[in-house]
């Protein structure tokens, strides 16, 4: 019975001593955690430690006022006049465009254009032809009371990195909806975003006529080419 006791006591110590081991084994964890949280070098391990954290997706409120968003339309291609190119530029759009970069495929981007803001820019015209060349453009080629928005939304985004990305989606242009893609080179530069790139579409596609009419100083054949160089800045929701 005594042997018993004896043993019983010793385990008891032992239990004991593991306790207090572990108590002060957490005890002093908690005063290192502490004295690294509260000095300069623990404050730095502490942000870089949250770098590792993937970033948050952010959106991107489009600026047409910084951008570019232009229908390039070379001598015998979609307009046409005493062989001079055209370039037609849209004045007017929004849209947002949101970024993953954790994961690309859960980027997207939206733009809606207003088509009575496109206007004829070549400096090869005079102001008086452009006056008639951007009345044809609205009354017979866009149609902007009728089809006030051009409208995209993408569907899918592709690309190892964001300055070499495919931009799949929904274009819809003179009421017609046509899926396209569009290459896209994506830079950031602080809270700004820049989108850049060029794609081009059919006109059949969409039904928009092809016309000599009027003063015939606009004439509609078969490709538009469009170039985009598009600054977004980052919203602060």
């Amino acid at each position: 019975m005594k042997g018993l006791k004896l043993i019983a006591a010793v385990l008891s110590m032992c239990l004991a001593v593991l306790a207090l081991g572990y108590r002060l084994a957490a005890s002093s964890r908690n005063h290192v955690a502490n004295r690294l949280n509260d000095s300069p070098a623990g404050g730095e391990v502490a942000r870089d430690l949250s770098k590792l954290a993937p970033p948050a997706i952010s959106s991107y409120r489009l600026d047409a006022s910084q951008s570019k968003f232009i229908a390039h339309a070379f001598a015998g291609g979609l307009f046409w006049f005493k062989g001079h190119d055209h370039l037609v530029a849209v004045r007017e759009f929004t849209g947002e465009a949101r970024l993953d970069p954790a994961s690309l495929a859960g980027s997207s981007l939206e733009l809606d254009a207003r088509t009575a803001s496109m206007e004829e820019t070549s400096s090869v015209f005079t102001d008086a032809q452009k006056k008639i060349i951007n009345k044809e453009l609205h009354d017979i080629v866009l149609l902007p009371d009728q089809y006030p928005d051009i409208v995209f939304r993408s569907t899918r985004v592709t690309g190892n990195r964001i300055d070499d990305l495919k931009i799949a989606g929904d274009l819809t242009l003179n009421g017609v909806t046509r899926p396209i893609t569009i290459p896209t080179r994506v830079t950031l530069t602080g809270n700004d975003l820049r989108a850049q790139g060029e794609f081009s579409i059919d006109r059949s596609d969409f039904k928009v006529k092809a016309t000599s009419a009027f003063h015939g100083l606009v004439r509609v054949r078969s490709k538009v080419k469009f170039e985009f160089d598009i600054v977004g800045h980052r919203s602060s929701s």
